[in-house]
């Protein structure tokens, strides 16, 4: 077992570039998933040819199966299975609802304090996953709580108000559609900084221009699950690093600690 990660910025710089173990053991692998970097192959980015499963299996040298998914923007704690069947028992506790989920963002605009998001989500096709019960096209049942962390209000013109505000937000979701943190925050009106799919383009380029920041801001930064195999209580943190880590700096933001 690793008790801390990899002392290296989780943004990838380099194609040969390791990824950041965050835990392992006989049953099960963490990583700190840079941005940019897709979980598995898709039809969406079918030339891409680096992804999260193949760089870990030849990283550690065996199979892995992922638990759940990041999106190719997002960074953040990702969890592996070292068995098919460990990962569909950790699969499992996704579905259920019963794995802790803390995810850091940055949102245009300053929005409540403290809120809930229950907004029905359409699936979205996904080649991936997208057979059996997964193509039919009802929208199910999405909830995010979110916290307010941090704002602030820069002296720039960026859409048609005078200055633009910026917040940084604390998200747990409890239900896991697709795209669902992204898609919610949309619906609220507050999209996060870097979104080219949900965003506001004006602001993205904005914040990618004057605080040289390109990516989406967007991590999960913990998860807390139960050991399939031990029963043990794990929570598993990677505070965030690379471009988002720096635009915090920037903005005068703390780094949130990780029971703040």
């Amino acid at each position: 077992m690793l008790d801390q990660p990899v002392d290296r910025p989780a943004d990838l710089t380099e194609d040969t570039a390791p990824l950041t173990l965050l835990y392992r053991d006989a049953h099960i692998v963490v990583i700190d998933k840079p941005h940019n970097l897709l979980v598995h192959r898709s039809e969406i980015d079918r030339h891409e040819t680096r992804f999260a499963i193949q760089l870990l299996r030849d990283q550690i040298g065996q199979r892995v199966w992922p638990a759940h998914r990041l999106d190719r923007g997002t960074s953040g704690v990702l969890l592996f299975g070292l068995t098919a069947e460990i990962a569909g028992k950790l699969g499992r506790q996704f579905e259920a609802g019963t794995v802790g989920k803390r995810y850091l963002a940055v949102v245009r605009g300053h929005p409540p304090l403290h809120g809930s998001i229950d907004h029905p989500l359409t699936r979205q096709r996904d080649d991936y996953a997208f057979q059996g019960e997964a193509m039919q096209q009802e929208a199910q049942a999405a909830l995010t709580h979110f916290r307010r962390l941090a704002e602030i209000e820069l002296p720039f013109c960026v859409d048609r108000y005078p200055s633009s505000r910026y917040a940084l937000l604390e998200l747990n979701p409890v239900t896991g559609r697709r795209h669902q943190i992204r898609r919610h925050l949309k619906h609220i009106a507050h999209p996060i900084i870097g979104d080219a799919t949900y965003g506001k383009g004006r602001h993205n380029r904005f914040i990618a221009e004057q605080f040289e920041c390109r990516r989406m801001l967007l991590a999960c930064t913990e998860l807390a699950f139960t050991h399939p195999e031990t029963g043990q209580a794990l929570k598993i943190n990677a505070p965030v690093s690379g471009e988002f880590a720096a635009l915090l700096a920037q903005f005068g933001w703390p780094a949130p600690a990780r029971d703040q």
